[in-house]
């Protein structure tokens, strides 16, 4: 692979890390500040509204500009809003810097996926984009769990501060490994939108929502669930969750792989095979072996479609003439608006009462929605290249 996937899989890293190990931080915000852990949680709120508005913002902003200028730029975000929450002197001020840390989150993974695909050759894209996002999942396995480490062990500051490093790093590699393009062609801003209007885009988008929503209908009540129904301690916990990022990072290597070779049906499989995963759990989440097993197969299962539906969307979007930047970009927001629904979800029906194992079918349900959507764009596809194929033979 080339060195300019790597240089995106670095900076994937540090991305992930710096959305996902909020979590660990918060109790040390919270302490820092005089508030409480509800209102420090605003800190990944504020990071998700970010990405879902900044990534269509910033990319019809910067259509002018050659990709890797715009990578560059976006990098430039990242640092400034890392160190900007690292050295803030109030609570508003961390807000700050996380909404503009998120600025860089969707466009970057965006525009970098369709690099990706675009520097190999047809048959490795998606391994490509797989490649770019493992990035993404080393964040969940190994940068988390530091970052929180580093935190409590220092400060919540000391995290932000190593992130900004981890910046700084990824814009050195961008800066030296990914190429210059020769020409740059200025996409048609209108032609861009109109594919947002295309039936196959959309059912692509669909998929986007439901099928990594669903494992974080169940991951996002992992802790609860584990300890409440499993049987687990929270020291425990952790090593669900270590599980899980095991399960994120194979899953998606080996989704990008085998997508390389059959598209479609890898989304059939891995879709159906979360949504079974899932209602399984909630059938079996009193043992702990089975429930650990669970685990690492919904990751593996719902990340290995992560890589796969990025690629559909980037074809859909081509054949319906547009260059892809921006529905690209505006995709990776529809990934964190299915987080959020996933979230609400599974919080939803804990709440009504059918207990901390609920989310487990909730997400299955979500899994087999998503399913149904790609059965239904694997059919059109069909149907499309028939009708083109009776074409040609007419003529």
């Amino acid at each position: 692979m080339p060195a300019a996937i790597w240089a995106l899989a670095i900076a994937a890293f540090g991305i992930g890390t710096t959305e996902f190990v909020i979590s660990g931080l918060l109790p040390g915000i919270a302490a820092e500040f005089a508030i409480s852990i509800p209102t420090a949680g605003y800190t990944a709120t504020s990071y998700a509204l970010g990405v879902f508005v900044g990534a269509p913002l910033l990319v019809v902003l910067g259509l002018r500009l050659p990709q890797k200028a715009m990578l560059m730029g976006l990098l430039g975000f990242f640092i400034a809003g890392n160190l900007l929450t690292a050295l803030a002197p109030g609570f508003a001020w961390v807000l700050a810097g996380r909404v503009l840390t998120s600025l860089t989150h969707g466009a970057f993974f965006g525009i970098g996926s369709i690099l990706a695909a675009d520097m190999v050759a047809p048959n490795r894209r998606t391994t490509a984009i797989a490649l770019m996002f493992s990035g993404l999942t080393l964040a969940n396995l190994l940068g988390v769990p530091g970052g929180t480490w580093l935190g409590q062990a220092l400060s919540w500051r000391a995290t932000f501060f190593a992130i900004t490093v981890i910046g700084v790093l990824a814009l050195s590699a961008v800066a030296l490994w990914v190429p210059k393009r020769k020409s740059h062609e200025v996409p048609n801003l209108r032609r861009e939108l109109a594919a947002f209007a295309d039936a196959q885009v959309l059912l692509a988008m669909g998929i986007t929502i439901f099928g990594p929503a669903a494992f974080f209908t169940a991951i996002t009540y992992i802790a609860p669930m584990m300890t409440e129904r499993a049987g687990y301690s929270d020291h425990g916990v952790s090593g669900i969750l270590l599980l899980f990022g095991l399960g994120l990072f194979i899953g998606n290597l080996l989704g990008g792989k085998l997508a390389d070779r059959a598209l479609m049906p890898l989304l059939y499989i891995t879709l159906a095979g979360q949504a079974l995963v899932l209602f399984v759990f909630f059938f079996v989440v009193q043992s702990r072996l089975a429930s650990a097993l669970c685990v690492l197969l919904m990751a593996g299962f719902g990340f290995a479609t992560v890589a796969p539906i990025q690629r559909l969307v980037l074809d859909k979007a081509r054949a319906a003439g547009a260059s892809s930047n921006l529905i690209a970009s505006f995709n990776i927001g529809l990934f964190n608006l299915g987080n959020a629904i996933g979230a609400w979800l599974g919080g939803f029906v804990i709440a009504q009462g059918f207990g901390y194992a609920a989310p487990n079918w909730a997400g299955g349900l979500l899994s087999t929605l998503a399913l149904g959507l790609a059965l239904l764009s694997g059919w059109a596809s069909a149907a499309a290249a028939s009708r083109s194929s009776r074409s040609v033979r007419l003529e």
